[in-house]
């Protein structure tokens, strides 16, 4: 099994603590895979009023697709998550989230940018084929970080979750902040680089950082194969 670790492709089975890294990080039957607001607020880009528009994120939506099919196969539980904003923006009204004031200085104006992960806009649909009977849904998310204000943790500790395999995005906002939570409430993180999207020039920093304090970052195909051999 390899790994990046400062974007280099390294071979675990060499490390001296390789068998720490199969036991915390990548044991099959204490995984959960989350998917982070892979919706129509990211992803409708086509639409001009695409409140916060994730262009690369639609790259990732088919490799997710296949992904999580496999994923489901090998009895995996996959859980989507979404931020969903109570209308009139009662969820940000005294403290409205940083990244409002802060993303349209960077990227420019945003026309609907209020509309964002409002509830009962098509904005919250998924843009990923999801199993209703066989996935879980956290819809509670209202920050970036997919544990803040959820009940994320709740789930994954009634599932008796250890290791939690991010995808989605973005991968230098809600991806990243989701790795700092999730390793601070001691889960072990796993990132596969080839289905999580962000800003193009973040990208490869952010999973630099990731493997240097977070979690493994891997490919995804490599990841499946090392599961598969868990049957």
């Amino acid at each position: 099994m390899y790994a990046y670790f400062n974007s280099i492709k390294k071979n675990i089975d060499e490390f001296k603590n390789a068998d720490t890294f199969y036991d915390y990080f990548l044991q099959k039957d204490k995984t959960a895979v989350i998917t982070i607001d892979m919706h129509k607020g990211h992803l409708d880009v086509a639409d001009p009023n695409c409140p916060c528009p994730s262009e690369r994120g639609n790259q990732i939506v088919e490799p997710i697709n296949k992904f999580t099919a496999q994923v489901r196969k090998l009895g995996i539980p996959v859980i989507n998550v979404r931020s969903i904003l109570r209308k009139g923006m009662a969820d940000e009204k005294a403290f409205p989230s940083a990244w409002r004031l802060l993303f349209p200085v960077s990227v420019g104006e945003i026309p609907n940018i209020d509309q964002h992960a409002i509830e009962g806009t098509k904005w919250n649909e998924f843009g990923i084929e999801v199993d209703w009977d066989k996935d879980y849904f956290v819809n509670t998310k209202k920050r970036l970080s997919a544990f803040y204000s959820s009940d994320l943790e709740v789930l994954l500790r009634n599932l008796e979750i250890k290791t939690i395999v991010l995808v989605g995005a973005m991968t230098d906002c809600c991806v990243l902040n989701t790795c700092f939570d999730g390793a601070n409430h001691d889960f072990r993180v796993v990132v596969p680089r080839d289905l999580t999207r962000g800003g193009e020039h973040l990208e490869e920093p952010v999973l630099q950082l990731i493997s240097y304090h977070l979690g493994l970052v891997v490919d995804s195909d490599e990841l499946l194969q090392e599961w598969g051999k868990q049957n």
